[in-house]
């Protein structure tokens, strides 16, 4: 985190209170620590022991059922904020591109910013994009063509 993250001032919406970041810190170690293969076994290990031993399987039951909930949550919390790193990488990485499609001369300017189309534009961009590097004319040259022929037929 940035200086600025850790000024600790909650009321600011991009600044977190260190209660805040010791939960998020906390609950990082807690689900890194519980993905551990070891840690999976340890469980399934403390359950056989539980049920040999003979004791109340209800407790063990609330603890478990605790404990998946808790895991859960923590989970969700680091995927969150791997998924905004990776946002906050993909636009930059956008951002570069569209700089060098607009610096380099032969490039379709119109190719910059199209990740905010839909789905169907970007296709079609692709599509005519890839037509033109495999020689195939383009609209713009289609149409010159035409209007050339039709000045050549003219008296």
């Amino acid at each position: 985190m940035g200086k600025a993250t850790q000024s600790g001032n909650a009321s600011n919406g991009g600044e977190r209170s260190r209660l805040y970041r010791l939960g998020c810190d906390a609950s990082a170690w807690f689900s890194d620590l519980s993905a551990h293969p070891y840690a999976q076994i340890a469980v399934i290990v403390i359950c056989i022991g539980w049920f040999a031993l003979g004791l109340a399987t209800d407790l063990l039951t609330a603890a478990l059922s605790i404990l998946a909930i808790s895991l859960s949550q923590m989970v969700l919390n680091r995927q969150n904020e791997r998924e905004a790193e990776a946002h906050r990488r993909d636009v930059a990485m956008h951002a570069k591109l569209d700089e060098l499609i607009i610096a380099v001369r032969r490039a379709h300017n119109e190719m910059a910013g199209i990740e905010d189309l839909p789905e169907e534009e970007i296709v079609q961009l692709k599509e005519k994009a890839l037509g033109l590097a495999n020689g195939e004319p383009g609209e713009a040259q289609m149409q010159r063509s035409r209007q050339k022929g039709r000045t050549d037929s003219r008296p």
